[in-house]
């Protein structure tokens, strides 16, 4: 199957358009691994199902999420797309984007400015769905453009810090359209989270310092799906891994899964690696900061970066360095270094790739197929944070184990009735 030729390249704002041609050969490698969504995308290809649909995306610009477009562009969806994150964007994917006529606003690096006059660019285009990682396409066209909201009909939300947030606005009332929480379907959070953000967490973590594993103290702040991916890539690794929560219900987890769980405060002694995933506010502080080791690198993995407390570094540090790319040193005053790197956003996009094409494939079908069921729903649903349907999740399983030459056994009649039933006992 073809998508628009590359002359027919559109508006958008991007580093260099003369990258288009090497991310258009990444976005190639990428589908190779995306079986299920390569089979939803010929599908839509087919039978139109977003066919007028203004779609306005605000995510994580990579060759994966380029796949998702070009699927939506297949489906007869009207496509703008931003990042949601001013560290992720892969320059080369966002140049080639724009030559398949997806206007794309998205520069890796871009100030805070320049990130939400991108997010601006994409309201303009008049969206009926959003797609969030994150949720601020959402907020921004409720709190500054609210009289789009007539003509909109639902959105998307893909992480949990998007999801946290939009249930918030439920919470409040304030919730302007229906939302499916794809990041809740089993096969987006249970894969993604754990295998997508464990392995690729490690990988902007020793892309970007080089540093062994094996041996060292890694404490991982927060252990649901993320944090649980994180710890046993580590241990996997070699490291002794240490964990911190809120939750006892997921502490107790932890310590069965064989690790060890202590408070942030006795943590902060004795890590040599610091990776958040809790979605939280400060959970590494200035007291945390103050008794770390010398040479401690402390990273986030989650959505955004104010879960370090990066002002209270910057205040007690007397000297900062950058000796590698995305890490940066501060010397305190007693002359211990402590490395953040990344700038503090997530580590595995904007120091790494981020998750790999094959774990993607099942989130991004799930995306995709939420759209479709948002346009032919959105009239019976009320203004509130959906999960993704269940025979949708089934079925994007069944696709991923079918790309995998995986056979599964079906109920009988007799099993069928028996789990149905509840008068049969002992």
């Amino acid at each position: 199957m073809t998508v628009l030729d590359r002359n027919t390249a559109v508006a958008g704002d991007v580093k260099d358009r003369a990258l288009a041609e090497q991310g258009r050969s990444r976005i190639a490698w990428a589908a190779a691994y995306m079986p299920v969504l390569r089979s939803v995308r010929e599908r839509f290809a087919k039978e139109q199902p977003l066919r007028g649909v203004r779609i306005g995306a605000c995510l994580h610009v990579t060759t994966e999420t380029a796949n998702l477009m070009l699927a939506l562009q297949a489906a007869g969806a009207e496509i703008a797309l931003c990042a949601s994150n001013p560290l992720s964007t892969q320059d080369d994917v966002a140049a080639a984007l724009c030559e398949y006529g997806i206007p794309t606003y998205a520069i890796k690096g871009e100030s805070n400015d320049v990130y939400y006059s991108h997010i601006e660019a994409v309201v303009a285009s008049k969206p009926h769905m959003s797609m969030d990682d994150g949720c601020d396409l959402v907020t921004t066209i409720f709190t500054k453009h609210n009289h789009l909201l007539a003509d909109m009909i639902g959105g998307c939300e893909e992480t949990t810090t998007g999801v946290i947030r939009l249930k918030a606005m439920q919470k409040d009332g304030v919730l302007p359209y229906p939302v499916i929480a794809v990041n809740n379907a089993l096969t987006k959070h249970m894969f993604d989270n754990r295998y997508g953000t464990g392995q690729s967490t490690l990988d902007g973590i020793i892309r970007s310092t080089n540093v062994l594993l094996a041996g060292r103290t890694v404490v991982v702040l927060g252990y649901g799906w993320c944090g649980r991916g994180v710890a046993s890539r580590a241990a996997g690794m070699g490291a002794h891994v240490v964990v911190t929560e809120v939750d006892p219900r997921k502490a107790i987890e932890a310590v069965m899964d064989g690790y060890r769980v202590m408070p942030m405060e006795q943590a902060a002694k004795e890590g040599d690696i610091f990776i958040t995933v809790t979605g939280n506010y400060h959970v590494v502080r200035e007291e945390h900061f103050r008794v770390m080791k010398d040479g401690a690198i402390v990273c986030n993995s989650g959505h955004f970066n104010d879960e370090l407390d990066l002002e209270s570094i910057a205040r007690i540090a007397k000297k900062k360095t950058e000796p590698r790319a995305f890490v940066e040193q501060f010397e305190l005053e007693d002359g211990r270094n402590i490395c953040i790197l990344a700038d503090g956003r997530l580590v595995n996009l904007a120091a790494a790739e981020g998750h790999p094409a094959s774990v993607m494939d099942m989130s991004f079908a799930n995306q995709a197929l939420a759209a479709e069921h948002l346009n032919k729903h959105h009239k019976t649903m009320g203004k509130e944070v959906y999960d993704v349907p269940v025979e949708i999740d089934e079925h994007v399983a069944l696709l991923k184990l079918a790309s995998m030459g995986v056979a599964i056994d079906t109920l009988t009649p007799a099993q069928q009735k028996y789990m149905a039933s509840w008068s049969e006992g002992t």
